[in-house]
């Protein structure tokens, strides 16, 4: 879930996994997979880095339950992001 704001100000959580596409028009604007559409304040690139660090977080989280259960290291490789963060 990533937090995003409305044009108007209000706050908007979002299913990070339903999102089909983001558009500057010159407003962003997501697009959901079930036809939703929202324009939000945040830019294009500040909702793609939202989406990676949630997901990251979601990893992150995998990583360290597999780690109580089994002891060992995870069964998990992070992929870098495109500029080479993790």
């Amino acid at each position: 879930m990533i937090k995003v704001t409305r044009l108007s100000g209000e706050c908007l959580t979002l299913n990070s996994d339903l999102i089909e596409k983001v558009e500057a028009t010159p407003d962003s604007v997501i697009a959901l997979t079930n036809g939703s559409n929202f324009v939000v304040k945040e830019s294009v690139d500040e909702i793609v880095e939202l989406v990676i660090s949630f997901k990251a977080r979601v990893l992150r989280t995998v990583a360290k339950l597999e780690l109580a259960e089994g002891g060992g290291q995870p069964n998990l490789h992070l992929l870098s992001h495109p500029n080479g963060e993790v």
